[in-house]
């Protein structure tokens, strides 16, 4: 994980397109402004974890055929030196 310390009005850029910007702090909690293309979601991870749950029942997809078809594609994919 790459933790970064950034400042009220301050921003990060992921790849070329994706700008996170702190638009706000206020004791613990952080506002962020967030500007992405259309075809990228952006959703609260409680939110996208929700999504993925109800896309894995619909399509009758178990945790651990997940697990398992993970674990197979992990091992055809080369390792970076």
């Amino acid at each position: 994980m790459l933790v970064l310390s950034r400042q009220r009005d301050e921003s990060i850029m992921i790849g070329d397109n994706v700008q996170i910007t702190i638009v706000d702090i206020r004791g613990d909690k952080v506002r962020l402004g967030i500007v992405a293309p259309s075809e990228i979601a952006v959703h609260r991870k409680e939110i996208y974890d929700a999504i993925q749950r109800e896309n894995r029942k619909a399509a009758g997809v178990t945790t651990q055929d997940i697990a398992g078809a993970s674990a197979v594609v992990s091992k055809d994919v080369p390792k970076r030196a």
